[in-house]
């Protein structure tokens, strides 16, 4: 087959899929190149975000180092249900049951609607409190107090895209989720420098060359931009237009599983599905947000060149770990959907394979990145104290990449198979039981060079856990179907 007839296939949609049966390679690789894609355009909204307001100051940088922990953890406590509503839709699909597997994500996307507004109107309220006792500096406060006030006004539209790209991926079509993200996407990036500069003295217009139409723009509207809100207005403002697009494709049906309006109102019976399978995920999440907040109070200690150096390695991170992400979520489809098929066989056979691609495809990224660490850095920013402490992150982490995506693969197959809470125990014992206490020690010996090396060994740590916690077989004892409630009535037609 030709690299064309390859790409045709991977655009032309689940149709063209059969992961219960064939090889482990093309469906997984199918299933991978488009989460690849859509992750690596996700991530772009804060590598967004970084750039332009690492031009604004470097307060705003710090700030944000701030904020996005604070947005990993409310996205995290909702994080279970678009676990729950994936890994359910895949299971359901794999084993031929359709309406079962509307009904699945109807449900998901009602209680999505609830939790949302719940946790929007927590985080709004306690936002500041949240950031001061994390240790932020007095002039961080009210730029990411700004920032995440807005966020949490559109909790809505970011927990609810996040839902549809799961449910979605479940039922096996990673292609629709890639497109819409795109748009969106580049929607926020064309947003990002007009709202948080905007017509007056925007490096955006110096780069193109463009003075006189900043000047006759500002002159005409006297917008001087909203600062570091302004990144979270185009944030928001673009996930908002994405999930009204995931909503109308779901409630068609015609790319995947559909939702129904009589499904929607969340049920008591079902929540408790939801909560088996969504609640060891949400603590996972939120583990891995905590564990991000709690090194703040380790990092807040050092200087701010230092907070601003570990917000550039970590946003370098999410990109490079992109498809280990990829590669778990195709994973947990493949996993899902053979476990409904009754081939947990070849849902082992997936998992050995995803974890085998990316020790060896992260570990060559992080030899790139070894090399190129410093210019890297000077990408985020043209402060060279920052470049050079964001550079030694980066150099000490990087050898380490290929067990992250291990530890990663292997927790894609604990979730596929219903099992969330062994994912989670991995997560925690990486993250709490690990890098945080070892943290803590190295630094009082090291300083910031104690941080890099808590990171290093235990993302070592993370990859042999789950690879030894995957050989166990516990994973295997598991049916989702069979006790996961269907709709109360099946009537023919529409809605």
């Amino acid at each position: 087959m030709s690299i064309r007839d390859h790409l045709r296939a991977i655009f032309d949609g689940r149709e063209e899929l059969d992961l219960t049966s064939g090889s482990i390679a093309r469906p997984l690789l199918y299933l991978s190149v488009p989460i690849v894609i859509t992750n690596l355009l996700q991530t772009a909204y804060n590598l967004a975000d970084t750039f332009w307001l690492g031009q604004y100051s470097t307060n705003a940088l710090a700030a944000i180092t701030f904020a996005f922990p604070m947005v990993f953890l409310l996205i995290a406590l909702a994080l279970g249900l678009s676990v729950a509503g994936s890994v359910l839709v895949a299971q359901h699909t794999g084993a031929g049951e359709d309406r079962k597997a509307e009904y699945a994500a109807s449900q998901t996307i009602g209680f999505t609607v609830v939790v949302s507004l719940v946790l929007g109107g927590i985080g709004f309220f306690l936002v500041e409190d949240f950031l001061r006792v994390l240790g932020a500096a007095p002039e961080v406060v009210p730029l990411a107090t700004r920032y995440m006030q807005v966020y949490c006004y559109g909790l809505l539209s970011v927990f609810g895209f996040a839902v549809f790209i799961s449910l979605m991926r479940g039922y096996g079509d990673t292609v629709t989720p890639m497109l819409v993200m795109f748009g969106s996407v580049v929607l926020n990036i064309a947003l990002d420098p007009i709202l948080i500069f905007g017509f007056e003295n925007n490096p955006l217009f110096g780069y193109l060359g463009l003075r006189g139409l900043e000047s006759t723009l500002f002159a005409l509207t006297g917008y001087a931009g909203s600062g570091i809100a302004g990144a979270s207005i185009a944030t928001v403002f673009s996930r908002s237009l994405a999930f009204l697009v995931g909503l109308a494709i779901l409630f068609q049906g015609t790319r995947g599983v559909r939702i129904r309006v009589r499904d929607l109102v969340p049920e008591r019976r079902y929540a408790r599905r939801l909560v088996d399978i969504g609640l060891p995920a949400s603590i996972e999440g939120t583990g891995r947000a905590l564990s991000v907040n709690l090194l703040l109070f380790i990092i807040a200690a050092f200087p701010t060149t230092v907070v601003a150096a570990y917000g550039i390695g970590t946003r370098v991170f999410s990109v490079i770990f992109l498809p280990a992400i990829a590669f778990s979520q195709g994973v947990e489809t493949m996993t899902g959907q053979n476990i409904g098929a009754k081939e947990p066989d070849r849902a082992a056979r997936a998992n050995d394979y995803g974890a085998k691609v990316m020790l060896v495809t992260l570990t060559a990224l992080g030899v790139l990145i070894f090399l190129g660490a410093g210019p890297i850095s000077a990408v985020f920013t043209d402060d060279p104290a920052v470049v050079d402490a964001s550079a030694e992150f980066l150099r000490v982490v990087a050898p380490t990449f290929g067990f992250i995506g291990v530890m990663r693969s292997y927790s894609g197959g604990f979730r596929g198979a219903g099992k969330t809470l062994i994912a989670a125990g991995v997560s925690i014992a990486m993250l709490a039981g690990i890098r945080l206490p070892l943290a803590w020690v190295a630094t009082g010996w090291l300083g910031e060079f104690g941080l890099w090396v808590a990171f290093a060994v235990s993302n070592v740590a993370g990859g042999l856990l789950a690879y030894l916690w995957f050989r166990r077989g516990t994973w295997r004892d598991v049916d989702l179907t069979s006790r996961s409630p269907g709709p109360r009535a099946d009537p023919a037609g529409d809605d």
